[in-house]
C-alpha cells in the first residue's frame, strides 16, 4: 500500500511563515521508520502495510503537533493487496508509456 500524506502546523512563529522545520521533523520520523518513502514538495509517500504506515503517519503528526496547537493532515492511500515496490514501479510504468 502507498500512503501519500502532508502534515504541517497551521500556526508558524517564523517571520516568513515557513513551516519547514516542523515538516522536517515529520519527514525524519518517516525516514527513520525504515519503510520505503519519498518526499516531494507537497507530499511524503510511504509504502508498507496499513498498520505500519498509519503508525508512522501518526508519529509524524504528533511531532508536528508538538510545535503547533493546530495541525493540518491530508492522507491519500493506494490500497492494492499483493503488490509491493509500487513507490517506484508506478512511476516506471508511466515513464515507459511516455517513451512510447
Amino acid at each position: 500500500m502507498l500512503f501519500a500524506f502532508s502534515v504541517a502546523p497551521t500556526v508558524s512563529d517564523t517571520p516568513d511563515g515557513s513551516v519547514s522545520a516542523a515538516v522536517a521533523e515529520a519527514v525524519r520520523i518517516v525516514r527513520e521508520s525504515g519503510l520505503p518513502n519519498e518526499t516531494t514538495a507537497m507530499f511524503t509517500t510511504v509504502e508498507g502495510e496499513w498498520d505500519e504506515c498509519l503508525a508512522v503517519i501518526n508519529r509524524a503528526t504528533e511531532a508536528v503537533a508538538a510545535v503547533s496547537p493546530r495541525v493540518s493532515l491530508v492522507i491519500k492511500a493506494d490500497i492494492r493487496p499483493g503488490h509491493t515496490g509500487q513507490l517506484t514501479e508506478k512511476v516506471r510504468r508511466v515513464e515507459e508509456h511516455l517513451r512510447g
